[in-house]
């Protein structure tokens, strides 16, 4: 039997999710715990749990969570769902004051820099940075355009942990997202890094919809312009449990620009 220890944990990060053979689908969630660590939960199936337990990025919440078996990555931990209780929600006052003190002694000062802690020291495998000047969104057709019959069966099925699949089926996003940036570090030679956040892929599917053939002005007017010009943008970046030495964008932290004596 799992050994279950309470952890209250902000969330910070969510991404669109993927099917799971365990939970139908799930989505890499990753919060602070307190004393300032990172901590990856799940399985997240968002859809499938309770209205009670459906909390928001940015919550406060408290979960029994146990070292995951069968991910090595260090910050993985399994949850206990019939735990989870939903506390306190961190606003956006003062220019997200708040969020930015809580991040803070996890910010590094370049996507290399996080590079180079995974590769010395195995470890982190979450990160937390502000990319020195973005230069661009790219837009790529995905690799599939639609779910494959084996993604497709486990996302119509129940999982181990449910009875049934949500009533409607979890759409494919057809495109790839990317951004193309550089740190500010001497010997940095740029990255190219897919982006998963929930939040913009929920952007595509609702613009799509709305504006039909334009929805890509509205979207890059969102997250290429107002992302490299109007806002202090900042990256959470992750491993693949399937691909350790790949980082991707998982979460897009995104206050208006610092003032002077920020914190960040």
């Amino acid at each position: 039997m799992p050994s279950w220890i309470k952890q209250k944990v902000l969330i910070a990060v969510r991404t669109y999710p993927t099917p799971s053979s365990k939970s139908v689908e799930a989505s890499c969630t990753a919060g602070v715990i307190s004393g300032g660590k990172w901590i990856r939960l799940f399985p997240i199936p968002y859809r499938l749990m309770n209205e009670a337990r459906q909390f928001e990025k940015w919550h406060w919440i408290e979960v029994e969570t146990t070292k995951a078996t069968n991910d090595q990555r260090p910050e993985s931990f399994k949850i206990n769902q019939d735990s989870l209780a939903i506390g306190e929600h961190v606003g956006t006052k003062d220019g997200w004051q708040e969020r930015r003190r809580l991040l803070e002694s996890l910010r590094r000062s370049s996507m290399c820099r996080i590079q180079q802690e995974r590769d010395e020291n195995d470890a982190p495998t979450l990160g937390f940075f502000r990319p020195f000047k973005i230069k661009r969104l790219l837009i790529e057709p995905a690799a599939q355009e639609d779910w494959t019959d084996e993604e497709r069966v486990v996302l119509q099925r129940g999982g181990d942990l449910f009875q049934k699949a949500p009533e409607q089926l979890l759409g494919k996003i057809p495109l790839e997202f990317r951004y193309e940036f550089r740190c500010g570090d001497v010997d940095c030679s740029g990255h190219k890094m897919m982006c998963t956040d929930w939040e913009m892929m929920q952007a595509y599917r609702s613009w799509r919809k709305k504006y039909g053939d334009e929805w890509e002005k509205k979207f890059r007017q969102r997250f290429e312009e107002e992302m490299i010009n109007k806002n202090d943008t900042h990256f959470f970046v992750g491993t693949l449990h399937q691909y350790p030495s790949r980082w991707i964008v998982v979460g897009l932290f995104y206050p208006p620009k610092a003032q002077t004596g920020s914190l960040i």
